[in-house]
């Protein structure tokens, strides 16, 4: 079983910056994909992000310029650099892993940790 650990989540004035991490328990590099979710109150969980296996990086247009997802293979974490944040972007953000078993695919999700954009 996959664990995963957030940190970063917090309060910030639109504009601002946040980095979020996401520790896991497992070798990230054997994982099909690392992502970010993120869900704000009376909407759907949405897809901010996904790294996978082969390195390629797919945004949500709506973040497209403003974040940057990277990964750590030593560390086994995964990062989410947030810049020029708007109100819009208050959710709760949960990291994701996508873990390939021997007949199917699993997918693991972090607690979530809470960014609120506002002045």
């Amino acid at each position: 079983q996959v664990q995963l650990v957030e940190s970063g989540g917090g309060l910030v004035q639109p504009g601002g910056s946040l980095r979020l991490s996401c520790a896991s328990s497992g070798i990230i590099f054997t994982f099909n994909a690392v992502g970010w979710y993120r869900q704000a109150p009376g909407k759907q969980r949405e897809l901010v992000t996904e790294i996978t296996r082969g390195s390629k990086i797919d945004y949500a247009d709506s973040v497209k310029g403003r974040f940057t997802a990277s990964r750590d293979d030593v560390k086994n974490t995964v990062y989410l650099q947030m810049n020029n944040l708007k109100p819009e972007d208050t959710a709760v953000y949960y990291c994701n892993a996508r873990v390939h078993g021997p007949e199917q695919e699993y997918s693991y999700w972090g607690q979530g940790t809470q960014v609120t954009v506002s002045s």
